[in-house]
Formats: C-alpha cells, structure tokens, sequence
C-alpha cells in the first residue's frame, strides 16, 4: 500500500479540494436529514454563496491512494460558505462515494441550527445516509434528538427512538425533564409534504407518561404554513351545551389560504364556518362566512317566554347564519383604504356562537379611505352600529333598531408648516350624514320635574358641514409669564328630515321641559372666538427636588351659541360629557360638533408637578370655570339635556381637582373629584391605586356618582373594583377581581384565576360570575386554554353557565 501523511500547510491544495468534497457532502446531506430544516439538495445548494472558498484545519491530514480515501484527523475544522463543521475525523471514499465524521461531530449551518452527532456516514448523492446518537437544535428553539437517524432516497428521514420538545434544557440540570416532550418509536420526516409523523409515542408531562399516542402527524416546525387539522377547541354554554370545534388549514399558496372548521354542539347541531385569507403586496382582506340549523331554538326563550336569541322578526327559525369581511389596502405610502362588514340572520348570531372578530357586543361596520402626512389628516367613513343584545326584535327597549347609518363622516385637518403671524394656524373640517330608522327616545311623566326627557336619535335624515380656523402664538415676558393669544372661526351648515313620529316626540318634550319647539330643517350658523391664556410656571428646586407651580387662566370671549334655549338642532355625536380636570382648560368641552359653547368663559386653575432624585414624582390639578357673560350652553337644555347636571350649568362651575403620584418601585395612585361650588359636597369622585411588582400586583379603584334623575339615576353611584396578581412560584400565578355596588350591595362582578407559563408551554383557569342589577340574573364563566408552543392551543378563552337565583 501507498499513502501518506502530511502536514496541513504542505498539501493545501489537496485540503482544499477534499475538504471541499467533505463539506459539501457533510452540509448538504447532514442538514436536510433534519425535520427542522426540510429541504431539497438544490435548495441547500443555494445557502452557499457562489464563489465561496472553503477553510479547512486539522492536526493531520492523510491521503491513501491505493484505497482512495482521504482522512483529516484531529480538531478537524472546515468553514464554507458561513457553514462549519467540527469533528475528531473525517474520512471521505472516493470509490464507495461515501463520507464518515465521527467523534463529537458538530454542524452549524449558516442560519445558526445546531446539530450534533456522534457518528455520520453518508452517500456522496445525498439520497442515503446514517447518524448514529444525534441531537439537534433549531433556530426557533425546538429540539429533537434520537439513538440513529438514517435518511432514504433524498426525501424521508427516520429518526429511531426519537424525542422532540420546544422547551429549552435547565441549564442547572441539563438532565432534568422538560416540560413536555413526545418521546416515539418513530419520528418520520417528509421532506416533500414537510410534515412530521409520530409512531409509538407518548406524550409526557413534566417527566410522567400523560397520553399515549398511536400515531399523529404534525407540520414541520419551521413550516409557518401547512395544510392540516388544527388544535380542537372545546367551549360550553348552557343554551348551546358542550362544543368541539375542529378547525382544518388549507395552504393554498403562498398568499391566500382557507380554515375551514367543523363545530358541534349537544344542544343546538352542527356549525360550519370557513374562512378565506389573501395577501396582496399592498394589503389584505378575509371573508368568513358561518351557519348553523338549530336543533333546539327554544334553549333560548328567556323567562317571560320569549324567545331572544330568534330568527328575523322573531321568528324562531332553526337557520341562522353571518358573513363578515374584513380588509386594508394601501394605495400610496400616504393613503389606506379599508373596510369591516358584518351582515347576520338575527342580531345576535355572531355573539351566540362566539364567531371571532365579530363577537364584539357592539360591532361597527365600515368603509373607510384614510390619509396621514406628518401634521395633516384626512379620514371619510360609511359606518353603521350593530349591538348584539338578548332581547326581542320588538321590544322598545332594544338597542339594535336605532342605530343609525353614517353615510358618510368626515375629518379633516391640515397645519402648514410654516409659520403664520409668528404663530401656529390650523384647519378642521368634520361632516357627517346619518340616517335612522326607528325613533330613539325617553319621554316621561311632564308633572315630575325630574323625570327623564331625551330624543337620543331622530328617525330620518340629517347632515352637517362644519369647517373651523385657529391660530394662536406664545410669548414669553421678561418675568417668565407665557402670554397664548387665540383666535378662531368656526362655521356649521345643516338640514334635517325627521319622521312627523320624531316631530311630535320632540314637540311633546319641549312641552315637558316647558321651552320652545322650534326644530329646524336646516341652519347655519357660526361662532367667533378670542382668547388669551396665560401662565406662569415657577420652579422651587433643592439638591434633591424640584416643584413647579403653574398658577393658569383662560379667557374665550365669543357670542351666544346659536339655535340655543329651546330645542332646534339634533345633538347626535356631542351626547357624552364629563367635566372634570382634564376638561378643564379645552376651549370647547362638547364632546363633539354638533353642540359649541358660546359666551364668554374663564378658566382659572393652579397646576403643579413634582420630582424626586428617589425616583417619586407628583403631580396635581385643581380649578374651576365661570360663565362671565352671555348665555350658558351648557344651562341651555337639547334634545338629551347634554349639560344638564354637570357641574357647568351654573354660572360658577364646581370645582375639579386631582392628585397623582408615581413611584420607582410601581407603587402609582391618583384621586380625582368634581365639588360643588358653594358646599364642596363631592359631585363625583374616583380613586386609584396600584402597584405593578413581584411577587404581588394590585389595583384598586372606587368611583362615586352622585345622583342624576335627569338621566335616569335616581340614586347615587358608588363602585369598588379590587384586582389583584400574585406570583406563587417562578411560573405559577394567581390572580382575581371583584366589583362590589355599594348601593345595592351587590357583588357586581367577581372572578378567579391562576396561571402557568415558562418558555414552551402555557396554562391558564379562570372563573368568574357578573350579575345584573334589575334582574339579579347571573352569569357563570369558567374558561381554560392550554398552550404547547410548536404545537398548538387547546380549550376556549370562556364558557359560561346561566342560573338564577
């Protein structure tokens, strides 16, 4: 025999060309055997750079010509391409066209995968090959291991007695059980179906035997889109009964899919729904649609003998079914354009059967168009309301009926990028179309002055056009005073169409409150505003604290509000309204533009912010507002008395107030409140306090009302919601929460829950009860979900369980 044995650095050019050869066999053959990376010989071909040169260094390198091998042994490393390989020997047989790596063979591909062997012996065509001891770690954290591996016609890979888990070892005890694993007789790779199969296996839980598994199949780990069953779901509703959802994935293509899934329920049959999912370079869109054929509609009469959850019309069909779509595209890098549609059998359907993204107990569907470049915004809707309620589609009291159509909303803004005046001009244009079907309004007794009087929503048409201009700028005089002159001019334009039903409503109101009916159908109007603020922050500061006190005063000097002391103009997106703190120094504080505050008005205040070298910080509010002249909005009465008691009727205002602090360790609490201008008596209040830490979290919060006859609150309001976290262990949780009614002592709502969580698996148990005021119905939940990363989800987000008591 010939051979011989010589040094690296001699025979270079022989290193290079079989290390080459051992590299390429090695990366290209040893890698795709691997579930985690499924992929052809060419596709590995492709992770190495043309033109790449290949590294390689050993102790010895030996060259047998009569037996046609090359060895390099010895710290044998090869680099190629950003791929390594690290082994004690190598051996490459140019007549049996295999390779063999052994002793502590290592692999790391180019994306970071790791992959370990004892023993590597591999055919030089990639089809064949054979791992002795192999252990592998993915790029995503899964890892998979097995006594032999061996690799058939380029395409399957078997691992024998095999282990997979997506939990990462303890690195203290590396021996330890994870979590979860699925240990199998056999774990059978598809490298052209990309899919995993598991034959024998069991599956453990922290270390002990939970469910043997005959054979299952999964999609490869790092396939992020397979065709597939997915992970069940189970639910439970007591008018429903005991379901099972089956989902099933169709990976269509790289840029549209459906999920197709399969419910039954013990009490109600079969529920279908599917969902179709496309891509586009320049957004995407979904469309699912779902039906069922109630076996039992009469699970949903309620206790007067009616049947809530009914078809249309109140028919008790047995079919009822939705099909929502949801989209956003982009036009430009400026421009969206999108839409959110629900259409449904009955109003309740999609929150019955718990259809996702279309459960919401008030659904908006919509078409929009929207714009954004840096300051500026433009946004115009279609949009309607759809609330999803438990009652009868005739009731009076229902909600869903007097929704309207917004057909369409407008806002825009724009502020030019320079200056103006030395100041800051801008520019708001808001419109709105709506259209109503069913009267909405509350007209009570006109003997009791306190009964409630509101027309929340006209039937038939109305528009409005309002464009408002404003420009103010700050200066500074020498003694630190900022001086922010205003100015701004706002004009409205409108009509309306209402039903006569919605006249003589309006009209009997009038009658009630005892001001004029005077219901225009159309207007135009404007208002003109001037103001001034001023402020004059002062700074106190120590070698460990720094106050500022900021003593604030605005003045708006405008005409009357226009149309105002009796009841002329529909009030549709100006309804709600606080006055409290944060409301205070706005120019405007309806809450929307049908409604505009008109007189002149000074707000005064002092405001103060605190900050510790500990890490504590202050702040604090406190002031009032008063109508200095002309004639008060906000004692002028509307269509739903928007102003009526809310501590600005009064030409002094009450009082409102709030203190807060924030701590380093997450100790964070406020109080705030509305105060009656002349006996300070507490109007409404709310405290706050938490505190986010380990091992406990809290959070407790207490508001009060006071009583509000006009709106229907006859009695105050004081609530008390408690929640609370804390951490039993490194991964064990638990949590709850509870609002307490203090007027009616009821235990409004309560629930309890405790959790696990660590890097590869998640267990979450809740229970919880709500309760309604007026019935004392109440409502059980119990919810669970299980979570195995790689593999899936089990359970439901919440069941519930309806008793009476």
């Amino acid at each position: 025999m010939r051979g011989a044995v010589l040094r690296i650095h001699r025979q270079a050019d022989s290193a290079r060309l079989y290390g080459a050869s051992a590299l390429a066999c090695l990366l290209a053959c040893v890698v795709p055997s691997i579930p985690a990376f499924a992929q052809d010989i060419s596709g590995m071909a492709a992770d190495v750079p043309a033109g790449s040169q290949m590294l390689l260094a050993a102790d010895t390198l030996v060259y047998d010509n009569d037996n046609q091998t090359v060895t390099a042994v010895g710290g044998v490393q090869i680099d190629y391409g950003g791929n390594r390989l690290v082994a004690q020997r190598v051996e490459y047989n140019r007549n049996t066209k295999r390779l063999v790596a052994s002793g502590n063979v290592e692999v790391i591909n180019s994306d970071g995968t790791k992959i370990y062997s004892q023993h590597v012996d591999i055919t030089d065509d990639f089809a064949d090959g054979f791992v002795n001891a192999l252990r592998v770690e993915t790029v995503d954290k899964a890892y998979f291991a097995a006594e032999s591996a061996e690799r058939m016609g380029g395409v399957l890979t078997t691992f024998h007695n095999g282990v997979y888990t997506a939990c990462e070892p303890c690195e203290d005890q590396p021996d330890k059980a994870p979590t979860w694993r699925i240990k199998a007789r056999k774990i059978i790779w598809n490298g052209e179906k990309k899919t995993v199969r598991f034959e024998n296996s069991n599956f453990e839980f922290f270390g002990f035997p939970l469910a043997y598994l005959p054979a299952f199949e999964i999609a490869d780990p790092t396939v992020k889109r397979k065709s597939g069953f997915l992970i069940p779901g189970i639910t439970y509703e007591s008018d429903l009964g005991i379901g099972v959802k089956v989902p099933y994935y169709f990976a269509l293509s790289p840029t549209y899919d459906l999920t197709v899934t399969g419910s039954g329920y013990t009490k109600q049959g079969f529920l279908g729904e599917a969902e179709w999912r496309q891509r586009f370079n320049n957004g995407q869109y979904s469309l699912k649609i779902a039906g069922i054929r109630q076996v039992d509609p009469d699970e949903f009469i309620n206790s007067d003998g009616h049947n809530v959850d009914s078809g249309p019309a109140g028919d008790p069909n047995k079919f009822r079914g939705m099909m929502g779509t949801k989209g956003q595209f982009a036009i430009n890098s400026r421009w969206d354009f999108g839409w959110d549609v629900l259409l449904q059998t009955d109003k309740n359907f999609s929150r019955t059967y718990a259809i996702e993204n279309f459960n919401d107990s008030v659904h908006r569907s919509s078409i929009y168009l929207t714009g954004l470049n840096g300051r500026n915004y433009f946004d115009v809707r279609a949009m309607r309301f759809e609330v999803q309620e438990e009652t009868l589609p005739d009731d009076p009291t229902a909600l869903a009926g007097k929704q309207p159509w917004v057909l369409p909303s407008l806002d825009y803004a724009y502020i030019p990028d320079m200056a103006v005046g030395g100041g800051q001009l801008s520019f708001n244009v808001n419109a709105q179309t709506i259209s109503r079907d069913k009267l909405d309004t509350v007209l009570a007794d006109p003997n009791n002055n306190a009964s409630v009087n509101r027309v929340r929503g006209i039937e038939g048409q109305s528009g409005r056009l309002t464009a408002e201009a404003e420009w103010k700028r700050t200066f500074t005089t020498d003694g630190g005073l900022l001086l922010t002159p205003l100015l701004a001019l706002r004009g409205d334009a409108g009509y309306l169409n209402a039903s006569s039903g919605s006249l003589n409503a309006i009209n009997q109101m009038a009658s009630n409150l005892g001001v004029d009916d005077d219901m225009r159908s159309s207007l135009a109007r404007f208002m003109a505003t001037a103001g001034l603020e001023m402020r004059w922050p002062v700074l106190f500061s120590s070698t460990s604290t720094s106050h500022i006190f900021e003593p604030m005063a605005q003045v708006f000097v405008r005409p009357n509000e226009q149309y105002v002391g009796g009841l002329a103009v529909p009030n549709e997106d100006a309804q709600s309204f606080v006055f409290d703190a944060t409301t205070l120094f706005e120019r405007d504080k309806f809450s929307g533009y049908d409604r505009l505050e008109g007189g002149t008005r000074a707000n005064v205040g002092l405001r103060y912010s605190g900050a510790y070298d500990n890490g504590w910080s202050t702040n604090a509010l406190f002031g009032q507002s008063y109508q200095l002249d002309g004639q008060n909005s906000f004692a002028a009465p509307d269509l739903v008395n928007v102003g009526a008691e809310s501590g600005l009727e009064t030409e002094t205002s009450d009082y409102v107030g709030l203190v807060g602090f924030n701590s380093p360790s997450g100790l964070s609490g406020s109080v705030s409140g509305r105060f009656d201008e002349q006996s300070f008596e507490i109007r409404r209040a709310e405290v706050k306090a938490a505190y986010s830490g380990l091992p406990i979290s809290f959070s407790a919060k207490y508001a009060f009302i006071q009583a509000q006859p006009l709106y229907g609150f006859t009695t105050d309001r004081n609530e008390v919601t408690l929640g609370a976290s804390a951490q039993l262990a490194e991964n064990w949780r638990v949590f709850g929460t509870g609002t307490y009614d203090l007027e009616q002592s009821v235990l409004v709502k309560d629930g309890v829950g405790f959790a696990y969580s660590d890097s590869c698996f998640t267990y979450l148990m809740t229970f919880s009860e709500s309760r309604d005021l007026s019935t004392r119905e109440v409502t059980q939940n119990i919810g669970f979900n299980l979570s195995f990363r790689t593999l899936g989800d089990f359970g439901s987000t919440q069941s519930s369980l309806n008793t009476v008591q």
